[in-house]
């Protein structure tokens, strides 16, 4: 007579992840894995502690006027202290703030106000059109400046494309070159990558973020978000505001 096989046996299982007596057993003698265990005690940390850096978080970003106007909201000695840190750290970027312009440089003038300069920190080149109808060329100039205002700290500078580099094509301007401890680490040639014709200060900051030259959370950046925020949020109020208006005329019109 032949031995009998050894035959595994299929044993019903209705949810392996029940909390039953039944699964208990299973899991027990292997037939089942461990149930895992439950992610809720991990979401719930995570809940907590995204509220916590909220909290500790909530004044990123404002002015003094803006803490000020916090004097009856917030713990009078938290607000002082964080008062005086936005006083040091406007401070810090005044006293930091050696530039404030665009440096209009020849080629001559190349390696001494871009590359040996950038061994102190980052330069940006902006490398211009020699043609006025070309216009994102005529955008960045303007954003070059404005940004040279805010960032002080950080060294702008222009040149024509064509002085700068031989033949170099107009079709390529504006063209901006990034220098970083004597070595350009950076290069974008026109703005097609940034938004084209409607690029703004937003992506000039990103590209400063990007290159290290600021953090992400430095003050002026979080106010230009909290803005853009408020613009947007107040659109969308009056567009809702205009839809309804357009929708009770709507409604007129029909019984007339």
């Amino acid at each position: 007579m032949a031995a009998p096989k050894d035959e595994r046996i299929a044993v019903p299982i209705d949810d392996p992840n029940a909390d039953t007596e039944w699964n208990d057993i299973l899991r027990k003698h292997g037939v089942i894995p461990e149930k895992p265990p439950s992610p809720t005690p991990l979401i719930e940390e995570a809940i907590l502690e995204g509220r916590r850096l909220a909290h500790e978080n909530r004044l990123e970003g404002k002015d003094l006027d803006e803490l000020d106007a916090l004097e009856d909201l917030e713990d009078e000695n938290f607000l002082e202290q964080y008062r005086q840190q936005r006083v040091q750290e406007l401070a810090n970027l005044t006293k930091k703030a050696v530039h404030g312009t665009v440096y209009p440089i020849s080629k001559p003038d190349f390696v001494h106000e871009v590359t040996d300069a950038s061994k102190n920190g980052p330069v940006l080149v902006n490398l211009t059109s020699g043609l006025g109808t070309n216009v994102e060329s005529r955008v960045l100039t303007e954003l070059w400046r404005r940004a040279a205002r805010e960032y002080g700290e950080i060294k702008f500078c222009e040149i024509r494309g064509d002085m700068a580099i031989e033949g170099y094509p107009d079709r390529n301007c504006p063209t901006i070159l990034v220098y970083d401890k004597g070595d350009i680490v950076k290069q974008i040639v026109t703005l097609m990558t940034m938004g084209g014709v409607r690029v703004g200060m937003e992506e000039i900051e990103a590209l400063l973020v990007e290159i290290g030259a600021v953090r992400d959370n430095d003050m002026r950046i979080l106010k230009r978000r909290k803005e853009k925020e408020g613009a947007e949020e107040e659109r969308r109020e009056h567009g809702g505001i205009r839809s309804s208006k357009a929708t009770v005329e709507e409604d007129d019109d029909d019984w007339d």
